[in-house]
């Protein structure tokens, strides 16, 4: 046998999806196992999240001024520091 038909063989998916039963996996087994026991509460698909606090404008306006102020600075002294 060749390597080629140990590698065909090996990893033939046709045959795998044409398998009449295909076992769930373990973590579907596990979930199925735990809620025949205890049963999970229903929930919307994508239930609204809770109140967002609200954030002032004034704050992250300040934070990027902040930010920018400080870049500009920065290339400010390496520039001067390499002027000499």
């Amino acid at each position: 046998m060749s390597e080629q038909d140990d590698w065909e063989r090996e990893f033939d998916h046709r045959w795998a999806n044409s398998a009449e039963h295909k076992e769930p996996s373990a973590r579907a087994r596990m979930l199925a196992a735990r809620w025949r026991e205890n049963p999970p509460d229903p929930a919307p698909f994508r239930a609204d999240p809770g109140p967002v606090p609200r954030r002032t404008s004034w704050g992250s306006t300040a934070v990027v001024f902040g930010c920018v102020i400080a870049v500009m600075v920065l290339i400010g002294l390496l520039q001067f520091g390499s002027t000499y």
